[in-house]
């Protein structure tokens, strides 16, 4: 590692360096994060596209004192790197190790934790007005990514700063160059003229002036105004929500960034520096390709990213070959993303079906109503989303979709655990937010196969129907588009004395297990409606009944379970596997599974409990076991 990254263990030894050293560190930094997510695995592309923005934004500010807060928390590597956390990037994103996103429990500098996008804005003006209100003399500065502000929260909470009139300076990182492509000298130039204290003054003052003007003159000032700068700066729109625009700005021109930076730390209210960034800054392949480089396994930098030689597809794979199956089936099939189309499996199905995909941005609640206004006329539409992000459209699914009956289908992607994303990813709770609302059927394939098959059932079903499949690997999958009978589970073991009742891929561990325990093993697949007549007849042949799944217990498919039991009066012990009551930590699928028992050597271990405590307690006592 070359000697000045050496010198830097927290923002306050980054400020003992000169200006003109910046650049030296910006060159080190890039080809340390490079070489650090190369061994780990991680975000990439975004991080490299901050490296001058993070150290600009710890020279000039006063961190942690100063607030700072990420959005899209994996633009904050290097920030990671320059507060303390340089040496500690070895265990990026393992089990122990520091996280992949900005967390208030791991440093001072992580002003708000972050996983899912466009929160910045709201919590940053949080900050900025408990300091107002406690007399605490601190800048609040947000990092927002462009595609960040394709969701609602965003806009909202623009709106509300703005009117506010709060002391809150908002990054926006254009790193897709969508907004305005004219960066360069003058444009920076002009923008730390803009954010001088002469420029500041004139433009209030001529607020000032413009207020005490008849009506009529007054206005007509005001719209010449706007017309004037909408042709040289493309700000109009943040100007009418409340800020003062300024940029764009060459977001690697440090120069640019610290005075620009400088000059809007001594201003207050509402500020917005617009600046254009390139994703994958520094490292050929990432820039050519940033999707590709968003999230990496491990890789070689000189030779770039491979796909692995594991030559089983992944469940996404699955569900996007399907998708496109089914398309040249049905003409009246359509599919929606809230900009995950790479995550979700969509590359294929936009390049044929470009008029029949849609990408509304980072809208969860949107993409929702939208479906639901589709399926109103009479299309089919398929909405592919992740189990964390569908927890961002909760409302509209049950209000517009679910409560009208309307036949759209969730693919629901990265159900369960999802290994180094950690917390903020995992899908834990989808079944048990899902499985109450009325209308909706619930359905978990425990492979490839059964993910087609299940897809084809809920793209069939007239009302709406959502498939959870885990961020995983499978067995290629058979060629079959037949629907399931609905709510019809099936055995795929017959056993004695214990009955394992999975729902998902966990039946492969739940099969493993069994051939110990000599148990039943029953593939029940729908969540809702339940297999209530298989489920009566493992109840009155076991004297044990397991669910396993990868969900929360609370409220997860073993509670559904038991609710039936006691529904029917059947007195049978059940004993629930899944997640516990706690946000499951980081680390690989394997170690996760393993730790919370959903391996097969944790099944059976827990089994084995159960049933050395049902000796010494009478049968009719249902155990919970976690």
């Amino acid at each position: 590692m070359s000697s000045l990254l050496q010198q830097i263990d927290a923002p306050a030894d980054l400020r003992r360096l000169a200006p003109e050293q910046l650049p030296a560190l910006a060159a080190e930094l890039r080809q340390f994060l490079i070489g650090s997510v190369s061994r780990t695995g991680g975000h990439l592309a975004a991080s490299l596209g901050t490296v001058e923005l993070s150290i600009a934004l710890h020279y000039v500010f006063a961190t942690p004192e100063d607030h700072l807060v990420w959005d899209v928390g994996h633009q904050a590597y290097a920030h990671k790197i320059l507060t303390g956390r340089r040496e500690a990037m070895a265990g990026l994103r393992t089990r122990g190790g520091i996280s992949g996103f900005p967390k208030r429990s791991e440093s001072p500098y992580d002003s708000f934790g972050v996983g899912h996008s466009s929160t910045s804005i709201s919590a940053g003006l949080g900050m900025a007005l408990a300091d107002a209100h406690h007399g605490r003399d601190r800048r609040t500065v947000v990092v927002i990514g462009d595609g960040a502000l394709t969701a609602g929260q965003a806009f909202e909470a623009l709106n509300h700063a703005g009117g506010l009139k709060a002391d809150l300076l908002v990054i926006l990182n254009d790193n897709e160059m969508s907004i305005s492509p004219n960066v360069g000298a003058l444009s920076n130039h002009l923008a730390q003229l803009m954010s001088g204290r002469v420029y500041s003054q004139l433009r209030e003052g001529g607020k000032r002036v413009l207020r005490h003007l008849p009506g009529p003159v007054h206005e007509i000032a005001r719209r010449t105004e706007e017309h004037l700068k909408g042709m040289v700066v493309p700000g109009t729109l943040f100007e009418e929500l409340g800020f003062n625009y300024y940029g764009p700005v060459d977001g690697h021109d440090l120069d640019a960034l610290v005075g620009t930076l400088s000059n809007l730390r001594a201003l207050s209210g509402p500020r917005l520096l617009h600046l254009v960034t390139r994703k994958g800054k520094g490292y050929a392949p990432a820039e050519s390709n940033p999707c590709a480089y968003h999230g990496v396994p491990p890789f070689d930098p000189a030779r770039g990213t491979t796909e692995g030689n594991d030559p089983r597809p992944t469940y996404t794979q699955v569900f996007g070959q399907w998708l496109c199956d089914t398309a040249a089936r049905d003409p009246d099939l359509v599919a929606i993303t809230p900009a995950m189309r790479e995550g979700s499996g969509l590359v294929e199905f936009s390049r044929r079906y470009p008029r029949r995909y849609f990408d509304v941005g980072i809208a969860e609640q949107h993409s929702l109503t939208f479906a639901a206004g589709l399926a109103c006329e009479g299309l089919h539409p398929v909405v592919a989303i992740y189990s964390t992000f569908l927890q961002r459209g909760y409302d509209q699914l049950i209000h517009d979709v679910a409560l009208q009956n309307l036949p759209v289908t969730l693919a629901v992607d990265r159900a369960g655990i999802v290994g180094p994303d950690g917390p903020t990813h995992t899908g834990a709770f989808d079944i048990a937010f899902l499985r109450t609302v009325p209308n909706l059927v619930l359905m978990t394939p425990a492979d490839g196969s059964e993910l087609r098959r299940m897809l084809t059932t809920a793209h069939a079903h007239p009302g709406p129907a959502a498939v959870r499949y885990p961020r995983d690997r499978c067995p290629p999958p058979a060629d079959d588009l037949s629907p399931l009978p609905l709510g019809r589970g099936e055995i795929r073991r017959q056993g004695q004395g214990v009955a394992l009742l999975a729902f998902g891929p966990v039946l492969a561990s739940a099969l493993e297990a069994a051939e110990r325990l000599d148990a039943t093993v029953a593939n029940m697949r729908f969540v809702k409606p339940l297999d209530e007549a298989l489920l009566e007849r493992l109840a009155r042949d076991h004297r044990l009944l397991v669910s396993l799944e990868e969900n929360a217990i609370a409220g997860g498919a073993g509670g559904a379970v038991a609710e039936y039991l006691e529904g029917a009066g059947l007195r049978v012990p059940l004993l629930r596997l899944g997640l516990p009551d706690r946000f499951v930590e980081q680390g690989s699928r394997a170690e996760l599974l393993a730790l919370y028992g959903l391996d097969a050597a944790g099944i059976l271990r827990a089994v084995k409990r159960a049933l050395a405590a049902a000796d010494d307690c009478p049968p009719q006592v249902d155990r919970l076991i976690s």
